[in-house]
């Protein structure tokens, strides 16, 4: 592969990456408004606090998914880019939330833990995503 079209490619790889890593950020702080509103709710909050904190988790599932696209699109210029290690992350566990037709503290619970898994999924894979990130500056 010439210079130039290798250099090309890890542009490509690296301008993928970056968005990636936009949309995990947006969706990371959307997840942790989510979670703040979870908080409020289990406390109490009411039925406005559960229309927010619902909100939010819909904007965070849009925002995953966002995330989800961005990243296989990462994942397919990095085939480009020879010496990069491959480079996988489980995107289907990322965040799935259910709509509950009750309000009340175990569901606000549940749906706590779940906002926070979701969270701890999108922070490894910021993680991930910078550290390939690093690599490639490196070529």
């Amino acid at each position: 592969m010439a210079e130039m079209d290798y250099r090309r490619e890890i542009n490509e790889a690296t301008y993928a990456g970056q968005e990636a890593l936009r949309c995990l950020e947006q969706a990371k702080d959307c997840l942790s408004s989510a979670g703040n509103w979870g908080i409020v709710d289990m406390l109490g909050g009411g039925m406005i606090t559960t229309f927010i904190k619902r909100s939010k988790m819909k904007d965070a599932d849009a925002l995953v998914q966002q995330a989800r696209a961005a990243l296989k699109r990462f994942q397919r210029e990095l085939m480009d880019v020879d010496s990069i290690p491959e480079f996988h992350i489980q995107t289907g566990d990322f965040l799935t939330f259910a709509d509950y037709f009750f309000d009340g503290f175990v569901a606000d619970m549940l749906v706590q833990s779940k906002i926070n898994d979701a969270r701890r999924q999108v922070e490894d894979a910021i993680e991930k995503v910078n550290y390939i990130l690093g690599q490639l500056r490196r070529l």
